[in-house]
């Protein structure tokens, strides 16, 4: 999605609202089921204080990791464009 020397059009801009959406609303996903996969326990199972703390570390920095990682890798895969509907070839009369 590129654009040399022009404005981006509005039909542009929306697709990349939405991805932008996309990639926060599933990133908070998947950090808040790991993160009640790796603390959850803790709270579940009455873990004592030191415990329960170390895993809640543990579970805020692991979400931290797969928010921005997942967040990334939507907007770089995004930002790649389209890909040709025939892999490997590039000329169309081919």
């Amino acid at each position: 999605m590129e654009t040399y020397g022009g404005r981006r059009t509005q039909g542009e801009r929306d697709a990349m609202t939405v991805e932008i959406g996309y990639a926060l609303c599933s990133a908070a996903f998947a950090a808040a089921v790991l993160f009640g996969a790796v603390a959850g326990p803790a709270y579940l199972f009455g873990l004592p204080a030191g415990a329960r703390g170390a895993l809640v570390a543990v579970g805020v920095v692991l979400a931290v990791v797969v928010f921005l990682v997942r967040v990334v890798s939507v907007l770089v895969r995004f930002g790649r464009g389209r890909q040709p509907s025939q892999p490997g070839r590039t000329n169309p009369d081919s």
